[in-house]
C-alpha cells in the first residue's frame, strides 16, 4: 500500500471515530442514525470503522441527523 493511500485510510478511520463518538454522546444507536438518514445500519457501521467512504451529501445528512456541523465530523483529520 502506498503512503498516500494509507494516509487517506487513516483519515476515514478518524472520520468514523468522530461520527461514532458524537453519535454515542447523543445516545443514538447505529440503527437510529441509519433511520434518520434513510440508510442501512450496517452502512453506518462500515463508515464508523473506516471501511466505507461517505460522500459529502451523506456527511451532510449525518451531521444534520446528529444536530452538528460537518466540520465537527471531520475535526482533526
Amino acid at each position: 500500500m502506498n503512503k498516500d493511500k494509507s494516509r487517506h485510510l487513516n483519515s476515514y478511520k478518524k472520520l468514523g471515530m468522530n461520527i461514532r463518538n458524537i453519535r454515542t454522546n447523543k445516545k443514538l444507536s447505529q440503527e437510529e442514525l441509519a433511520f434518520r438518514i434513510s440508510s442501512a445500519r450496517n452502512y453506518i457501521g462500515c463508515i464508523e470503522r473506516g471501511e466505507k467512504f461517505p460522500s459529502l451529501a451523506i456527511l451532510m445528512d449525518i451531521a444534520s441527523a446528529l444536530n452538528c456541523k460537518v466540520q465537527d465530523l471531520v475535526l482533526d483529520i
